[in-house]
């Protein structure tokens, strides 16, 4: 901005105003456009109006212009925090408001979706698909704590830190009840940890290999042959029914037997499905006790 365009001063030669015509001799007068005039009609002709307070910017003030915009030096003030302008770097914006720099950065920075104040070069701050925070800004939607820079997860417009997303969206394990954070596994329907689906003897994990349910507890191969499976009363081995041959077994007076075992003790003929006789606590077929 810069000073008016006329001159103030005391007349000493023989002048008088241009327009009520009174003598400007010893008088102080103003000389605007190559005329002179007394400063009461200078104040009421020819003073420019102050686009800030509307009022005439009289020859006794002081005036500073700017792109044909005019303004009390007191009323050149930035138009948020009312600094004074004179002599100071300043934005003409909209409605011929002036604002200083400082202002200026600050009402075209973006704005926190936290606190909703402007995010001026220098704060951190945290991005996340055109929106910004303030780092301290950024809090978990469920516990409040600041995430700031750390790992979170979106679910619609909220956030959650890693623990808080882990107990209250992330999958519950049927043995232990805690969350599964990555991993696991899925069986009859209900999650498990890789590390809780487990041998109920050797406790050796089971995903991936062949195992084995009685009652609620899970076996692998071996410790079911050696711990759960019955024997065979034939030869002694366990019955695996399910881990390949010996699917179908034979069960009299409390002994088991693979069906492939079940066979008469003189003839060697299979027994499974047919009539057979016991001597001795021994089977036979139904020929075979005739000929002992």
């Amino acid at each position: 901005a810069g000073p008016g365009s006329y001159t103030v001063g005391t007349m000493s030669e023989r002048f008088d105003c241009h327009y009520c015509r009174d003598p400007l001799q010893g008088k102080k007068y103003v000389q605007k456009e190559g005329r002179h005039c007394c400063v009461k009609c200078f104040d009421k002709f020819c003073a420019n109006t102050c686009i800030e307070c509307k009022k005439p910017i009289g020859a006794d003030s002081k005036e500073l212009h700017f792109k044909n915009r005019y303004w009390h030096d007191s009323c050149f003030r930035c138009f948020k925090c009312y600094t004074s302008l004179v002599n100071e770097p300043f934005m003409l914006r909209e409605n011929n408001k002036v604002w200083c720099s400082n202002c200026t950065a600050a009402e075209d920075a973006p704005r926190c979706k936290g606190c909703f104040k402007p995010i001026i070069a220098g704060d951190q701050n945290v991005e996340y698909k055109k929106m910004v925070w303030h780092k301290d800004c950024f809090t978990c939607s469920q516990c409040k704590q600041v995430i700031g820079s750390g790992s979170f997860f979106p679910k619609g417009d909220e956030f959650y830190c890693v623990s808080c997303h882990e107990h209250k969206f992330a999958k519950t394990c049927a043995k232990c009840k805690n969350p599964i954070t990555s991993g696991g596994l899925t069986y009859q329907e209900q999650p498990w940890h890789s590390e809780c689906f487990i041998c109920s003897n050797c406790k050796k994990q089971l995903g991936g290999k062949r195992f084995t349910a009685v009652e609620d507890q899970f076996y692998c191969v071996e410790c079911y042959k050696e711990c759960v499976a019955k024997k065979c009363a034939g030869c002694k081995n366990p019955i695996t029914a399910g881990f390949g041959r010996g699917t179908s077994v034979v069960n009299y007076e409390d002994e088991s037997w693979h069906d492939y075992c079940f066979k008469c003790t003189k003839c060697a003929r299979g027994l499974a499905n047919k009539r057979f006789v016991c001597h001795n606590g021994k089977i036979y077929c139904a020929e075979c006790p005739k000929r002992l």
